[in-house]
């Protein structure tokens, strides 16, 4: 646990009793503030009772009375569409309003680091698509160097339920946009932007506000180091409003669209060919083609923010290769299921937009695609172009009908489920084909989550390939 400082003494609110948010209380508690809490839902107010926290109304009589800051979870918006009434009611009495990740940066440093012989340093990394496979490939990367490293933030512990670090560890931090758009404090030692694509407009105001949370990870941090993917025209302006000059060494350009020219530090990949460039010189190349568990030009533009990143951890070239080689990728994200007569089935649940995919379809060349779902504001427009390797879709959801007209000229079924677009799927394929679990859409229209609606494919497959 981080404890968290500056508050001792003071009354803290805390708004939202997932894991975030009880993670956070404990955390104050131990720093010493004097904690209330509040959830709208009953069963997290009982949890949080059992476990000795005193509730609060924050929108009853003098609720905001005395009090030094309202922290509160990710989830509840703060702005748009609309904040939560007793957020507005803390503004309105002017509390400071932050969350766990601000409250993780203004208390990491004054843990006694000026006593280590090299101080713990900080990865954020963030952007639309690739965030938990570039933070999970980092961490993996680090580990198999020998570095101590803990991996939190939007995958693994909460930001305040690591351990305190030790000499020369690494934390690296996914942060969403949910995150970083209310975070008072944001100083990562190397911030990561790996993509920009239209996602939670609704939270955000649209592309603009989206794009304005993202941002807040280098304008008010003023990391050390950038490395920022810059395959879009967002990628872009960050970049250049980083810099100081053309040379500067403080930002790591990242691609995998073209090749990168000029003085400064660059990471491209082509081909899927990775190579490092500084100065207008190459100065290291990897073959990723061979790396089971980084496949498809998305997942080898995680590969190379996560390569920049290591690199200005002063990580070897050679170290970092065979790190990207023994790791074997992350559940429901490009993963390889199983392998039946030459068809290869993959799970990519977290597909959640167009976007990613878009991104998921090019990475394979015969694809029986399984999509459908919750369908994201914008529509499916982004695909046009897209579904080149596509022999045919069988789509899911409640609103299959509907997603399917959107396909054109693709061949496509009107499955339904999970089950039967599976059993279809797999009936038909040849070897030499994928059936891929990319579904362009989010799953809340037939299950919790994505990691359900992968769960719930992988266990399809396994029924199918058991007959």
């Amino acid at each position: 646990m981080i404890p968290v400082q500056g508050f001792d003494g003071q009354r803290v609110g805390v708004l939202g009793l997932g894991r975030s948010g009880l993670a956070a209380a404990r955390a104050l508690v131990a720093g010493g503030a004097d904690v209330v809490v509040w959830d709208d839902g009953e069963a997290a107010r009982d949890a949080a009772a059992s476990e000795g926290f005193t509730l609060w109304d924050p929108l009853g009589p003098g609720g905001f009375d005395a009090m030094a800051c309202l922290v509160t979870s990710p989830g509840i918006p703060h702005l748009y569409p609309a904040p939560h009434r007793a957020i507005a009611a803390a503004m309105a009495a002017s509390v400071p309003v932050d969350n766990d990740v601000g409250l993780f940066f203004r208390s990491l440093g004054l843990m006694g680091w000026d006593e280590m012989e090299t101080p713990p340093r900080v990865i954020a990394v963030t952007g639309s698509n690739g965030k938990s496979t570039t933070s999970a490939l980092l961490a993996h990367v680090l580990d198999h160097a020998g570095v101590p490293c803990q991996l939190a933030g939007n995958i693994g512990r909460g930001v305040l339920d690591i351990d305190p670090p030790v000499d020369g560890e690494v934390i690296v931090l996914e942060l969403s946009s949910y995150q970083t758009d209310l975070a008072r404090a944001l100083t990562p030692d190397i911030a990561i932007f790996t993509n920009l694509s239209p996602d939670h407009l609704d939270r955000h105001g649209g592309m603009g506000g989206y794009f304005a949370a993202k941002r807040r990870l280098f304008a008010e941090g003023g990391p050390d180091r950038a490395v920022i993917g810059v395959d879009e025209a967002e990628g872009q302006y960050l970049a250049n409003q980083m810099v100081e000059g053309p040379a500067d060494p403080r930002l790591i350009r990242v691609s995998v669209t073209r090749k990168l020219s000029g003085p400064g530090w660059d990471v491209a990949v082509r081909k899927g060919w990775l190579a490092e460039t500084r100065k207008g010189r190459q100065v290291a190349s990897i073959d990723l083609r061979g790396v089971v568990g980084l496949p498809g030009v998305h997942n080898h533009q995680n590969a190379a923010c996560a390569y920049g990143a290591l690199r200005a951890l002063s990580l070897p070239p050679k170290v970092i290769e065979a790190g990207f080689h023994s790791f074997s990728g992350l559940p429901h994200r490009s993963q390889r299921v199983a392998e039946r007569d030459g068809v290869v089935f993959v799970n990519d649940s977290k597909a959640t937009n167009v976007d990613a995919a878009a991104k998921a379809l090019a990475a394979f060349p015969r694809i029986r695609w399984i999509c459908g779902g919750l369908e994201k504001e914008g529509g499916l427009g982004g695909l046009q172009g897209a579904m080149g390797n596509v022999i045919k879709a069988y789509v899911i959801g409640r609103e299959a009908q509907g997603f399917a007209l959107q396909l054109g000229d693709v061949a496509q079924e009107v499955c339904g489920t999970m089950a039967v677009a599976v059993a279809r799927a797999a009936a038909e394929a040849a070897p030499g084909d994928t059936v891929l679990l990319a579904p362009a859409a989010a799953s809340f229209d037939q299950y919790d989550n994505f990691e359900q609606r992968g769960q719930d494919f992988i266990a399809c497959v396994t029924a199918v390939l058991a007959d």
